[in-house]
């Protein structure tokens, strides 16, 4: 399984702001030249973030961005399945688009249904405090 490029530039955004010193404010074109990606696509991203209550805009001078609540409330799994337009590992995941023949014989779907529930309960387990404390260091702006 592969993570869209929309949540991986998400949880970034994310990072990147609990990396800040206090106040923890930001703008969208620092973030965008510091990891070196687009400002519009940033623009989709923190509005997403903004409108599910993990981010707080402010317009005008002195504006930007941080993060609604603390760092260790907001969990990875969290950010996923708001980001994410669905976790179908297959297509049988999707009653509706599944064409697969052996469905109903099939047990391979309830063995990737578990895989799918180890991995979100895996990103439970982790904030993005802890994302923020695991990094390598090369990331850090303090």
């Amino acid at each position: 399984m592969q993570l869209t490029q929309f949540t991986d530039f998400s949880l970034r955004v994310l990072i990147y702001l609990v990396r800040l010193p206090e106040p923890g404010m930001a703008t969208i074109p620092e973030i965008a030249d510091y990891y070196r990606i687009s400002r519009n696509h940033l623009v989709k991203v923190v509005n997403t973030l903004a409108n599910a209550g993990l981010l707080v805009t402010m317009r005008g001078k002195g504006g930007g961005l941080r993060l609604a609540r603390p760092a260790d409330t907001i969990t990875i799994a969290e950010v996923v399945r708001l980001t994410e337009p669905n976790m179908n590992l297959v297509e049988c995941f999707d009653p509706k688009a599944s064409h697969c023949r052996i469905d109903r014989g099939c047990f391979l779907k309830a063995i990737l249904y578990e895989a799918r529930k180890d991995f979100l309960a895996a990103l439970e387990r982790h904030t993005l405090a802890d994302a923020a404390r695991m990094g390598s260091g090369t990331e850090s702006r303090t």
